[in-house]
């Protein structure tokens, strides 16, 4: 499988530097790759992951004055 940026591939080489993965691995994947130019991140795929919820428009309410609000102000 071939690496798909470059940060993806700097991850490998720390992986094999710290023995978690072996060199047959990483060169496997860095063969598979070729001599592509990576993209320095993969940006990750919209409308994926958290949603934003959408505000709901208020309408505006008119005040209705009743007999008894009237009745207050006077």
């Amino acid at each position: 499988m071939p690496f798909k940026s470059k940060a993806q591939r700097r991850k490998f080489a720390e992986l094999l530097m710290t023995g978690k993965i072996s060199d047959q691995t990483y060169e496997e994947w860095n063969r598979s790759t070729g001599r592509k130019e990576l993209p320095e991140r993969v940006k990750p795929k919209t409308g994926r992951g958290a949603k934003a919820k959408k505000r709901s428009t208020s309408k505006t309410k008119t005040k209705k004055t009743t007999s008894r609000s009237k009745a207050r102000k006077r």
